[in-house]
């Protein structure tokens, strides 16, 4: 069920996710040739706690490996697809992209976003992947609407996706967010029976 918010609610969302957003800057400038993803991840635990916020991750349960999740990132390099972990050893001599996924919880709201930073010259198709999956987030927020439905949203992605030569993760989908960081409905990005309610 999708529960419709305040605006005072919004507000303290935005506010969420505007500091999820500026952590996410900074990484841009941290992740340069040698660094390392944990040189991420104290600058992001130190915006995060500057800030007065808690970090949604870290501490987070995770079945599959037994134990709390240990940072306030997710750190992930070149081929690796999304939720790695910081790594004090590893520098990014031979990597060409750092993908850093972060979440806070400021007010009792959480925010959760990601992003992938190319480190230096990258490849051309490198560049077209970065280029397409960034033009797919696009035109998925443009289809979140009154009336469309997540069938709507998450086909915009896989049509995208396809007519530009790649294909879509289907183990992985995105999820909605507000007084908890991923418990809410999933979003495939890609269409299925599943994907019919309505925005």
């Amino acid at each position: 069920m999708i529960v419709r918010k305040t605006a005072a609610e919004l507000e303290k969302m935005r506010r969420s996710g505007l500091l999820v957003w500026q952590i996410l800057q900074k990484m841009r400038e941290v992740a340069v040739e040698g660094a390392s993803t944990w040189d991420l991840e104290v600058a992001a635990a130190r915006m995060i706690d500057d800030a007065g916020a808690k970090p949604a991750f870290k501490g987070y349960y995770v079945p599959a490996a037994g134990e709390a999740f240990k940072f306030v990132l997710c750190t992930s390099v070149n081929e690796e697809i999304v939720h790695g972990m910081p790594n004090p050893n590893g520098s990014s001599r031979k990597a060409t992209s750092f993908r850093s996924t972060t979440g806070v919880k400021l007010d009792g709201y959480y925010g959760d976003s990601a992003i992938t930073v190319p480190i230096g010259e990258v490849s051309e198709k490198t560049g077209k992947l970065l280029r397409v999956t960034e033009e797919a987030l696009e035109l998925a927020i443009d289809r979140v609407r009154a009336g469309n439905r997540l069938f709507d949203v998450c086909g915009t992605v896989e049509q995208h996706v396809k007519a530009n030569g790649f294909s879509i993760v289907r183990e992985y989908v995105g999820h909605g967010i507000a007084r908890s960081s991923t418990r809410s409905r999933r979003s495939p990005t890609m269409w299925t029976a599943r994907t019919r309610t309505r925005a």
